[in-house]
């Protein structure tokens, strides 16, 4: 394994280890203290910067897209999103209608969180700083990604748009479908 490898794989499983001890992966008894939550905003920062820095562009998005799929592997509304869409793109639409603005263009698909949204839905991004080209983007679109592809049972690219994070109003992702 080569350094690049090390630190990808050492990043995904501290990235998923500090998200779950921090979003739920704890009793609520032991939730984080404001201490413990400025220890992982720091330690988030210090990944962020670590992976800006050190990793290339392919690896940065397969990291955060591996992070992606098990946030749609872990909530059961982005599973049940997929189950109610199974092998049809209409019902598809309808079960993402119950939680995004959805609308088909052609062989494209569009998934947005509103108009204008004021915060980042994602917990874990709310604990590190916005940065340019924001990579915690790469792991909502690949949650979606995995919702088409489970649904759908086909590969599906999707694509941001426009993100909080990356200094747009909203959320806004495209699926293609051909």
């Amino acid at each position: 394994m080569n350094r690049k490898e090390f630190f990808a794989n050492t990043a995904k499983a501290g990235l998923g280890c500090c998200a779950l001890a921090l979003f739920g992966g704890v009793p609520a008894e032991a939730a984080a203290s404001d201490e413990e939550k400025q220890f992982v905003t720091n330690w988030l920062t210090d990944l962020f910067a670590a992976i800006d820095s050190d990793l290339d562009q392919d690896t940065k998005v397969k990291l955060m897209a591996a992070c992606g799929q098990g946030c749609f592997r872990r909530h059961a509304f982005k599973t049940a999103i997929a189950e109610q869409g199974k092998g049809d793109v209409t019902k598809l639409l309808d079960a993402y209608s119950k939680n995004f603005e959805v609308w088909r263009e052609g062989d494209r698909v569009h998934v947005r969180y509103g108009a204008e949204v004021k915060e980042c839905y994602c917990p874990a991004a709310r604990y590190h700083p916005i940065r340019e080209h924001d990579m915690h983007c790469e792991c909502t679109r690949a949650t979606h990604q995995a919702i088409f592809e489970t649904a759908l049972q086909k590969p599906v690219k999707v694509e941001v748009v426009e993100s909080l994070r990356r200094g747009g109003k909203t959320c806004h992702f495209i699926a293609h479908l051909a």
